[in-house]
């Protein structure tokens, strides 16, 4: 390395210096901060106060509500996600193919992504009503949607659905607006139809855009909390309990604050992992470099 090199990443690090402290007094303290709660017993208003080591996690290894709750997340995450990208990338096509009034159906597609969650979770308290819910008129039946434990978490993944399907279809859509169309042209010479040009040719192009989707939507699946919360609170009889949920119980409605913290570290140990793994196929995939 030159002098002149050595100069100039010294001078890098000196104009990164401010915000590299400013994360680190916003991330890096408040998860180190969480992390030490996480091998406490906290429980302020009873005065507890002692160390536990890794006494919380062995507890939530064999805690049943732990476990519920980590299945409630993976199928929420697994079943919105899947449907999300599915309808995406048809609401992608459709958009691709229509002629007329293209802008009216991108401004409704902004309009469900653009609405905060907490509008979108009383937007659909109010379809799911019993008595004069839009969802039980269309279906010319009277159900309970957030209050039938076999209902609930259905409810929650179709709100979900709703509210993240445009971020999907806005991401295909503007790789679909690349390709250029004499590539379907030449596969129309060749004989080729609609659904060959889909699979061969569609497909291939979106792949890596569909990864990425999939990576950001899984992460923000693992760490919802906001829908459920407004929506359900976490029930009926904790079948729409995730995990963010249950910390937030354990934190500020038990005030049980090195449970909660563990809760939390779980949840960031998961969401890294899935991170890597996702990260770790891009680059197998040459996606990623």
């Amino acid at each position: 390395m030159t002098r002149r090199e050595r100069a100039d990443r010294r001078a890098g690090a000196l104009l990164m210096a401010p915000a590299l402290v400013v994360l680190a007094g916003v991330t890096a303290y408040p998860a180190a901060w969480v992390l030490w709660l996480s091998l406490q017993y906290r429980i302020p208003i009873f005065g507890v106060a002692r160390w536990a080591g890794l006494g919380q996690y062995a507890f939530l290894a064999g805690d049943p509500r732990f476990a519920n709750a980590l299945r409630v997340t993976a199928v929420f995450t697994a079943v919105s996600v899947a449907l999300e990208l599915l309808l995406g990338l048809g609401a992608a096509v459709l958009l691709r193919r229509q002629r007329a009034g293209r802008q009216v159906a991108l401004s409704l597609l902004l309009l469900a992504w653009a609405l905060p969650s907490v509008v979108t979770a009383k937007l659909f308290e109010w379809l799911y009503h019993p008595a004069s819910g839009l969802v039980n008129h269309a279906i010319g039946r009277s159900l309970n949607w957030l209050g039938d434990p076999t209902l609930a978490l259905a409810g929650l993944i179709l709100a979900d659905v709703w509210r993240t399907m445009p971020f999907v279809a806005l991401l295909c859509y503007a790789r679909l607006l690349g390709i250029p169309a004499d590539v379907y042209e030449a596969a129309r010479v060749d004989g080729a139809g609609g659904a060959a040009a889909l699979r061969w040719i569609t497909f291939p192009l979106l792949r890596p855009i569909l990864l990425i989707a999939l990576l950001f939507r899984t992460l923000d699946a693992l760490r919802a909390f906001d829908l459920m919360f407004v929506l359900t609170g976490g029930g009926p009889a904790n079948t729409t309990e995730t995990l963010t949920v249950y910390a937030y119980r354990s934190l500020f409605q038990t005030l049980q604050l090195g449970l909660g913290s563990a809760i939390g570290v779980a949840v960031f140990a998961l969401v890294m992992l899935t991170a890597w793994g996702y990260l770790a196929a891009l680059r197998r995939g040459g996606i990623a470099r």
